[in-house]
C-alpha cells in the first residue's frame, strides 16, 4: 500500500500538501497525453511521490506504471501547483508538481489501470487539460522554459559526517 493509502484514513479528505512529478513526454514534436480513468480528463503523465523518493525517481517510475514506456529526463521546466486539487471521492490537496522534459528511449504506449487512453497532441491540437500545475506547466514549455536537469540532493542515510557550516 502506497503512502497516500495510509494516510487517507488517517485524516479523511481533509486538504493536504502532496509533491508530484511528472513529464512532458515528446516524439516527433508531439506530447503525450493521458485522458485518467478516476475523472475522465487529460493530464500530462505523473504521479505522486513514495516515502523515501526523489522527484526525478517519481516521474521515471510513474512514466513507466502509467505508460510502459522507458524514459530519460532531458531537462526541468519548473514547480508548478494546483492550490484546490480535488478528487472524485472528495479528497483535496494543494499540489506541487516538479515537471520535466522527457524522451522516449524504449517501449510503445500502453495503458493501465489508471487511464483510459494514451495519445499524442500537437501544439495546434491539445485537449483541454485539467489541472492547474499541468496548465501551467504546458504554458512555461510552449514559451520556452526549459532548464537543465538539476541535481537533487540526495542525502546519506549514513548521518551527518561532521561537516561544518
Amino acid at each position: 500500500m502506497d503512502y497516500i493509502h495510509e494516510l487517507r484514513p488517517l485524516i479523511g479528505h481533509r486538504k493536504i500538501i502532496l509533491n508530484c512529478a511528472g513529464a512532458i513526454i515528446t516524439r516527433d514534436d508531439k506530447i503525450l497525453f493521458q485522458r485518467r480513468s478516476d475523472n475522465n480528463k487529460w493530464g500530462l503523465i505523473g504521479g505522486l511521490l513514495e516515502m523515501n523518493e526523489t522527484y526525478e525517481e517519481a516521474a521515471i517510475r510513474e512514466i513507466r506504471e502509467e505508460t510502459g514506456l522507458k524514459v530519460k529526463l532531458t531537462g526541468f521546466v519548473g514547480i508548478f501547483h494546483n492550490h484546490d486539487m480535488v478528487w472524485s471521492n472528495g479528497d483535496q490537496a494543494h499540489v506541487i508538481s516538479a515537471v520535466y522534459t522527457a524522451e522516449i528511449i524504449s517501449g510503445e504506449p500502453r495503458i493501465d489501470e489508471e487511464s483510459f487512453e494514451l495519445r499524442f497532441f500537437g501544439k495546434d491540437e491539445l485537449p483541454e487539460v485539467f489541472a492547474e500545475d499541468h496548465k501551467a506547466a504546458l504554458e512555461a514549455y510552449f514559451n520556452g522554459v526549459k532548464y537543465p536537469m538539476p541535481h537533487e540532493n540526495h542525502y546519506s542515510k549514513r548521518g551527518f559526517h561532521g561537516q561544518s557550516y
